[in-house]
């Protein structure tokens, strides 16, 4: 599970850095260990619950251009499939609050996307896509700034939304799961 966001505190609390508070959401609900500075990013590792499959959550410590540098080799490492990756990231082409996952898909001018479709070598991984909403432009220096900007959405609604899209990851795990045992 790969959380995509940018590094340091000047983006805590941004659109783009959803995947990030949406991986500290599942560490927190899953009581994951600390994580560990590994593959340029912050890597924790454990069981979902007692007896649950293991999982990897990674947060990338480089820019979200350069995301596909830390999850390549970690995928490799740790012999993780191309179809069990899954990335959790900020989408401006969903709507402020809708949550989908895909298999898959278009990168729809996504930096962090690009970059991990080089570094796994493929755009075929899993994504939990957590809608934050279209700025009124197309511009890419508005989208750029829209994404890189803090919420205008209440604490609560960010949440909410957080909360939405860790659940959203708990049950693909769970149809993966399902799959495995078919």
């Amino acid at each position: 599970m790969v959380g995509l966001g940018n590094p340091g505190a000047k983006y805590d609390g941004t659109r783009h850095n959803i995947g990030f508070d949406v991986i500290a959401e599942l560490s927190r609900r899953w009581e994951m260990p600390r994580a560990k500075s590994r593959f340029s990013g912050y890597l924790t590792e454990g069981p979902i619950a007692p007896g649950g499959p293991r999982v990897a959550l990674l947060c990338p410590e480089t820019f979200m251009n350069r995301v596909g540098d830390s999850v390549g080799p970690a995928r490799g490492s740790l012999k993780v499939p191309l179809d069990r990756v899954i990335v959790c990231h900020d989408e401006i082409d969903l709507p402020f609050g809708d949550v989908r996952t895909r298999m898959g898909g278009g990168l729809a001018g996504h930096n962090g996307l690009k970059s991990l479709s080089q570094g796994l070598g493929s755009p075929d991984f899993r994504r939990v896509r957590v809608g934050v909403g279209r700025p009124e432009s197309s511009d890419p220096e508005v989208v750029s700034a829209y994404v890189l900007g803090k919420f205008r959405e209440s604490t609560a609604q960010v949440r909410v939304l957080v909360e939405d899209a860790a659940t959203a990851t708990e049950q693909l795990i769970g149809e993966l799961m399902e799959e495995e045992e078919e």
